[in-house]
């Protein structure tokens, strides 16, 4: 009999679209005829809480007398009873299921108001630019962190929205805070959790558990239940796998963790499941697992004797998200900021371009792992394919590609392919910020729907760029994002402060770097963050190369990533940390770029050395760039109507050709003479995207001067043909 397997996310991830892992997994598993049942429990937790009767349970369980409550959470409390008779409104409204409360929630007497709406002063110029529905999600987010912040203050101090209990998985080398954490009585989340958790396991009666822990704020959850299960369902075995065991528990030797979990798996899962799978049912012994960690003879024993390569992609299946509530979760706004919503709004499938990173350098990044360092491209064809059975299973057209960084190759021929098909989507995935990304190559992907990128600039500083390996530079940075935002594709960095041998002035060069590149307008959201030193990436292997000394010596019996070390530089770079993102916050908004940069802090800091119009003259019009005769030249546009006409001057008469042209938004007119017009009218059904051959320049050049015509480069450069690339006659 094949084993019943039952696969979970711990809270908590999103609220707005489910983490993909368990949908990857029950995709390979549907291939192999396998068995198996999914849910993001997380969301489940989310729905019982914020309802009418889980709110009037949390606001019960506060003992109001027994201790001293904040002015902010006395002020919730004392207006309980307007939360409760409004929470399920709005939780339908976040769910797009009640679209017309937004005209409520947008009347200053509809919501109740606590702490977290003092920042609309700051926000009233943004409302002007909002629809009412945007608006309305804003408030309504702000109104369900208020009730956040009550619950964290009376009642379960672990909760949050995208973790819970975080703190007790970040860095944890020792077992210890966790296993005591765990002996405690349950909290009132614990209850909500395992009540949930508890009705599923009844129904499915599973005998595989496996459950995806992607962060340190999933660890906790994932220990709640494994502890369900072992206490309830004994004879249900329990593994765990996913982001965190990948990075922190590849060398786990601590044996309590086994009272909770039997299997630990690292790396790609769909092999290792399907091993545990047979050795469940007799098939092949505990010795013939995949990398997976066993407590044998009483020791955390890692096996890995199955001789068995991995599936490659195109073997693993589509992500299945049957048995997911997709109409339940819920979009919020924590910003009024067009790209940086787009993590939190809107219900995105998850799916990747690619198994890895294509460049595989980054000095910070675990580059060592398997997650990082095996390369394998998914065919444009398949990725495709799998889209349009993803839109047909869950009814959305939108897609979030997941990869540590999108080849642009790939992203040219998944464009393409998708222009081909016809078809209607929406999607934005990670990049590098590398040359690649030319103007037409951004036109051709905003053709294809796609809407956003986000990259690393990190420390926004060549020197540190070069040491970080990123292979680009600022200057390269700056251009790539003008030819995105110039196409209409929003872009988000992802910024860095604190790497090793960074000092203080190239910080706050780095920050006027970034204000500059906000205020050109070729940056649309960023986030920053502090270098963290981790075991796997290449810094943490050869400190001494990079200024830094490690301090911590011995291997923990449970997590190993995440390292202290010494900056020999002496300086404390969490200084930096409440200035720089303040800076940030308003510069994405669009405000505050005249504000000197002492501004933002309460120590002194040096002055910029960087150039006032640095960034305007990276971006400036580039010099005449030479033709790339082996680019392949595609036409996205319509086909024109062609109109002859003699045209006179001096005297002398010439026939011209005039080549209309319409697009979704205009109508726009060519002028040539009438041999190159006649050409080129012809020629466009032949590089039209729909055709799979296509032509290169070189061959366009060839064919060119056969039909007794001279001075392509003239004719390929003149201003009429620079008014047909803009609209889509690309060199790719």
């Amino acid at each position: 009999m094949t084993a019943k397997c039952y696969l979970i996310t711990p809270p908590f991830t999103q609220l707005n679209t489910p983490y993909p892992a368990t949908a990857y997994l029950k995709g390979f598993l549907k291939t192999k005829g396998i068995d198996a049942a999914q849910d993001d429990l997380g969301i489940e937790v989310i729905l019982e809480l914020f309802s009418r009767q889980g709110l009037s349970s949390l606001f019960s369980k506060v003992d109001t007398s027994a201790e001293i409550l904040s002015d902010n959470a006395t002020r919730i409390y004392a207006l309980r009873e307007d939360y409760v008779n409004t929470i399920d409104s709005v939780i339908a409204f976040l769910q797009g299921k009640n679209p017309t409360l937004a005209l409520s929630i947008c009347q200053d007497d509809f919501l109740p108001e606590a702490s977290r709406f003092a920042q609309l002063d700051d926000l009233d110029w943004a409302f002007g630019a909002m629809g009412t529905q945007d608006k309305a999600k804003h408030l309504a987010t702000l109104y369900l962190e208020d009730l956040s912040d009550f619950i964290v203050e009376c009642v379960d101090p672990h909760f949050g929205f995208s973790r819970y209990a975080e703190r007790l998985g970040r860095s944890a080398n020792s077992f210890d805070e966790l296993y005591d954490a765990l002996q405690q009585p349950q909290t009132y989340i614990d209850d909500i959790l395992l009540e949930v958790f508890g009705r599923r396991l009844a129904a499915i009666k599973p005998d595989l558990l496996l459950v995806s822990v992607p962060f340190p704020g999933n660890l906790y959850a994932a220990f709640r239940c494994a502890q369900f299960v072992k206490r309830h369902y004994p004879n249900t075995k329990v593994a765990m796998g996913g982001g965190f065991p990948n990075t922190e528990l590849r060398s786990l030797s601590d044996p309590r963790v086994f009272e909770f979990l039997d299997f630990i798996t690292l790396d790609d899962g769909e092999r290792p499941v399907e091993l545990l799978v047979e050795y469940l049912e007799g098939r092949r012994t505990i010795e013939a697992l995949k990398r997976t960690f066993v407590l044998a003879d009483r020791k955390v024993q890692y096996m890995d004797g199955s001789g068995l390569p991995d599936y490659k992609q195109s073997e693993v299946g589509a992500p299945d998200y049957t048995g997911l509530p997709l109409d339940k979760y819920i979009s919020v706004i924590e910003i009024a900021n067009p790209m940086h919503r787009l993590w939190s709004d809107g219900r995105w499938n998850k799916l990747t371009m690619a198994h890895g990173c294509y460049w595989g350098k980054c000095t910070f990044c675990d580059i060592s792992l398997d997650y990082i360092k095996v390369y394998e491209p998914v065919a444009a064809s398949l990725l495709c394919d799998r889209m349009e059975t993803l839109m047909a299973q869950t009814g959305q057209n939108g897609f979030h590609f997941v990869d540590e960084a999108a080849p642009p190759a790939l992203m040219r021929a998944l464009a393409l392919e998708i222009l081909r098909r016809k078809m209607a989507v929406t999607w934005w995935t990670n990049i590098r910020f590398e040359k690649s990304f030319s103007r037409d190559l951004c036109i051709l992907l905003k053709a294809s729907g796609c809407i956003a990128v986000s990259g690393g600039l990190e420390v926004a500083s060549d020197r540190l760029l070069a040491l970080i390996d990123k292979g680009v530079t600022v200057s390269q940075v700056a251009k790539v994002t003008r030819n995105f935002t110039e196409s209409g594709i929003m872009v988000h960095a992802y910024l860095m402060y604190g790497y090793p041998t960074q000092t203080v002035q190239e910080t706050i060069d780095s920050l006027e770097m970034v204000r500059q590149m906000f205020e050109a307008g070729i940056l649309q959201s960023g986030f920053w963050h502090q270098f963290a030193l981790t075991a796997h990436s290449p810094v943490g292997m050869r400190p001494e190369d990079f200024g830094i000394v490690k301090t911590t010596d011995a291997i923990g019996a449970f997590a190993n990533n995440d390292l202290d070390y010494v900056d020999q530089t002496g300086i404390d770079h969490g200084q930096f940390s409440f200035g720089l993102k303040k800076s940030l916050y308003n510069y994405m908004h669009g405000i505050c770029f005249d504000n000197d940069l002492q501004d933002w802090f309460d120590f002194r800091i040096p002055r910029t050395t960087i150039a006032p119009d640095f960034i305007v003259k990276a971006t400036g019009d580039d010099a005449q760039i030479a033709l790339k005769f082996p680019s392949k030249v595609v036409w996205i546009g319509s086909n024109p109507k062609v109109r002859h006409f003699t045209k006179s001057k001096k005297g002398n008469t010439w026939r011209m050709a005039a080549l209309t042209f319409h697009d979704k938004r205009h109508a726009f007119t060519i002028e040539l003479n009438e041999l190159e017009g006649n050409w080129l009218a012809g020629k466009l059904a032949e590089l039209s995207v729909s055709n799979t051959k296509t032509l290169t320049l070189q061959q366009l050049k060839q064919d060119f001067e056969n039909e007794g015509m001279e001075n392509f480069e003239l004719f390929w450069t003149s201003k009429s043909l620079s008014v047909l690339k803009a609209s889509g006659l690309l060199a790719l």
